[in-house]
């Protein structure tokens, strides 16, 4: 594609279906230290082209700019890898060499960019590009605070919602941009949550709204003459929410990652993410009304990405396939790789493996 192309048709795509948009972050750290950030990738209103990405050092992008065209150039200092939609540059998460994890998440209707200006065309950067940018750029959370306050950063296309960003680094230290009236302001992100709109400290006050939830079981009590007991685990939780608009996934993901056993390692945790992420998927048909339920994809979870910080991999699943793969770092010499891009899986299709007698 060329920048011409993307924003006048598969842009134009993307803003047309930014209401069922939806994704969901989170975070586990295993008893050896180790922390893994994960998150689903949601669009329901078709199949979105997910593609996994290998980024070389020294590999050069052109900013994408509002009207079609391109500005400046930037180079990657750091390879990477990660999920793109669309085009290889519009990465939604992605690890670099350094183990910096970034995603960007949708945000409609309470982020503002400020205005793009010609002015600063050495320092513009365009939104669904701000990932590839900084992947390829910084190895920790305090050199991210510091290159965005060096850019410029707007939408390139106005029919689009605005997004906000999470970015982690190994040491588990985790933050969320979002751009509010055209301010950066930064969340340390201790709970290790992200959904959607609203406000990302909304969120975290809207917690308190479910003080009662614990995990377990209620205990048996009496109601005036009547003996009261649960039917079964987890009564202690009644109440969670168990719709999908963001407010509700960010208290459900909060509950679950935080009542979940520890691993001992990363490798555990990996699975874990994995589990707690399938009671996240939206199945097609949930964010439309009866009858106007797109039939081409098999789910608006299209995938699920877990991201090892420490250990230098990057897994994911489809959702044409619930087997977990791979992409270990490590094994990539990002100096002399090329420029890679794949289907996430080869045939787009769901299928299944049989077994042989």
């Amino acid at each position: 594609f060329s920048a011409a192309h993307l924003s006048t048709s598969s842009l134009a795509l993307m803003a047309s279906f930014q209401n069922c948009y939806a994704c969901t972050g989170i975070t586990l750290k295993a008893k050896d230290g180790s922390t893994v950030v994960a998150r689903t990738i949601e669009w329901a209103a078709s199949d979105n082209d997910c593609r996994w990405v290998v980024v070389p050092r020294g590999h050069t992008w052109k900013s994408f700019i509002p009207g079609g065209g391109t500005g400046r150039s930037f180079t990657n200092e750091y390879g990477y890898v990660g999920v793109a939609v669309v085009q290889d540059e519009l990465m939604m998460e992605g690890m670099n060499e350094k183990g910096l994890s970034a995603g960007l998440f949708y945000f409609p209707d309470y982020g503002k960019y400020e205005e793009y200006s010609e002015a600063n065309h050495e320092t513009n950067i365009s939104d669904f590009q701000l990932v590839s940018y900084i992947l390829g750029r910084c190895a920790t959370v305090d050199e991210v605070k510091a290159e965005i306050a060096r850019v410029h950063i707007h939408g390139f296309d106005p029919r689009s919602s605005t997004v906000h960003w999470r970015f982690a680094e190994p040491s588990g230290r985790q933050i969320v941009l979002e751009i509010i009236d055209g301010k950066c302001v930064f969340y340390e992100n201790t709970l290790g949550v992200l959904t959607n709109s609203p406000s990302f400290d909304w969120q975290l006050t809207n917690l308190n709204n479910y003080v009662n939830l614990l995990p377990g079981r209620t205990e048996p009590h009496t109601l005036g003459n009547m003996s009261l007991s649960s039917f079964g685990g987890g009564s202690a939780m009644l109440g969670l929410p168990g719709d999908f608009t963001p407010p509700s996934r960010f208290v459900r993901a909060a509950f679950f990652q935080n009542t979940a056993p520890q691993k001992p390692n990363a490798e555990g945790s990996v699975f874990t993410a994995f589990h707690i992420l399938g009671s996240m998927e939206i199945p097609i048909g949930a964010q439309f009304a009866q009858g106007q339920e797109p039939a081409d994809i098999p789910s608006a979870t299209q995938c699920t990405c877990v991201t090892d910080m420490s250990g230098l991999r990057f897994y994911y699943r489809s959702m044409y396939d619930g087997g977990i793969r791979c992409i270990d770092l490590k094994e990539i010499n990002f100096k002399k790789v090329g420029l890679r891009s794949e289907p996430l899986i080869p045939a787009r299709k769901e299928y299944v493996h049989y077994i042989k007698f």
